[in-house]
């Protein structure tokens, strides 16, 4: 463990908020404490955007030590807390089970949630996070394999006291992996239908955001128009646009690390051209002209010029009150990716062009969102097709011709 020292019930805590102006978060809590070990004086500080947000900070620390909690300790993030202590999460299983949980561990869990502080780990966070699993794609096996780690990690933490009740033992998420595979069988339905209700929400995320930032508007409807995943977005480089053909090619991703975001190849591990349609030119154009001339340039960031994830595109805008109050509430769990490759698919697009823009593995799932009446047509052509085969084929030999004299 990163610090193992504990604090006795009682230790008397300094405290103080600071107020830097000039900083991102201007706001430092901070607090001082003597190690009883090295009686050495250790503090810890971290920067918020308000000042309740410090004081709430500095709460958490002090009701950590309380409970016979350092701070650093009661601070600590999960991936941190993971490694120190995976030993004892897993104690008392089979050896062959190691292999699945620390590869569920590695691969999902610490990219999802291991910058994340253990005690502000909530359920919430962890049905968001199993959620997004399962949107993924990946096998019961692999998500059921996933969960259970991160359960005995967490139940590790409830030992040791930093969290009173285990948030990791959610119920229910196998019906929710149902119902997303239900969902993803039909993406259409979770399009948005035409392009003024793409506007009207962007409109309305933008309203509900601190000083109204336009970018997050922009953010929203460039993923829409383009079909593309929000870390995609992120992680869109001015060198990447193609002014004269219009074009985008996605060449990587932004998403959740061990402290903080980090960019990484596509999903596909492929890069793949995407085309910019006249209606988002303008707003490409606009953002291309603020970004400046630097090719390595993100094209959209947030008011701060920081990159952007779906979870702080949702804090920032609202998303949840925001979708629901308009009526789209199953966008509280998908992004608008179905609705581009909807209206690509509408448009005419042949499907193994769409599969290209999308960036699907399989044709069968680009060939979800072809609009039911495609696949009555083609039918009703196969159907025909046979129909004649049978027609053209001889019902029985002819009989042979008898000359008589």
């Amino acid at each position: 463990m990163t610090d193992k020292t504990v604090v006795p019930v009682g230790v008397r805590l300094s405290t103080d908020i600071e107020h830097r102006p000039n900083r991102p978060a201007p706001y430092r809590a901070r607090v001082r404490w003597f190690d009883p070990v090295s009686k050495r004086r250790l503090s810890l500080s971290e920067g918020k955007h308000t000042e309740d947000e410090a004081q709430e900070w500095l709460d958490a620390i002090i009701e950590a030590a309380q409970a016979g909690l350092s701070p650093s300790l009661a601070t600590m993030k999960l991936a941190d807390y993971g490694e120190a202590n995976m030993s004892l999460a897993l104690r008392g299983l089979e050896l062959k089970t190691h292999d699945p949980y620390l590869s569920g561990w590695r691969q999902r869990v610490v990219p999802a949630l291991g910058h994340v502080p253990v005690r502000m780990i909530t359920n919430g966070v962890i049905d968001r996070t199993v959620q997004h699993w399962i949107a993924d794609e990946l096998s019961r096996s692999t998500v059921k394999n996933t969960i259970a780690v991160l359960v005995r990690v967490m139940e590790q933490a409830v030992r040791d006291g930093l969290i009173k009740v285990n948030p990791a033992r959610i119920t229910g998420w196998q019906k929710l992996y149902k119902q997303a595979e239900d969902e993803l069988h039909d993406p259409r339905a979770l399009a948005l239908p035409d392009w003024e209700t793409l506007v009207a929400l962007a409109d309305a995320l933008v309203a509900a955001s601190h000083d109204q930032y336009r970018g997050w508007g922009d953010v929203v409807v460039f993923a829409a128009c383009t079909a593309a995943r929000i870390g995609e977005v992120s992680g869109c480089r001015v060198g990447d646009i193609d002014t004269d053909q219009w074009i985008w090619t996605v060449r990587r991703q932004t998403t959740p690390a061990p402290g903080g975001l980090t960019d990484k190849g596509t999903k596909g591990k492929r890069a793949r051209k995407v085309p910019i349609v006249e209606e988002i030119r303008a707003l490409v154009a606009q953002r291309l002209l603020s970004a400046g001339p630097n090719p390595d340039a993100r094209l959209f960031t947030g008011p701060r010029g920081g990159r952007i994830s779906t979870a702080v595109l949702r804090d920032a805008t609202h998303w949840d009150d925001v979708v629901t109050k308009l009526g789209y509430e199953h966008l509280r769990r998908h992004d608008l990716r179905h609705t581009g490759l909807t209206w690509f698919a509408d448009a005419g697009v042949q499907v193994h062009v769409l599969r290209r823009i999308a960036g699907h593995g399989s044709l069968t799932t680009t060939q979800r969102y072809l609009h039911p009446d495609v696949h009555k047509i083609t039918a009703a052509g196969a159907a025909l097709s046979a129909h004649l085969g049978v027609l053209r084929a001889p019902r029985s030999l002819p009989n042979p011709i008898v000359i008589t004299r």
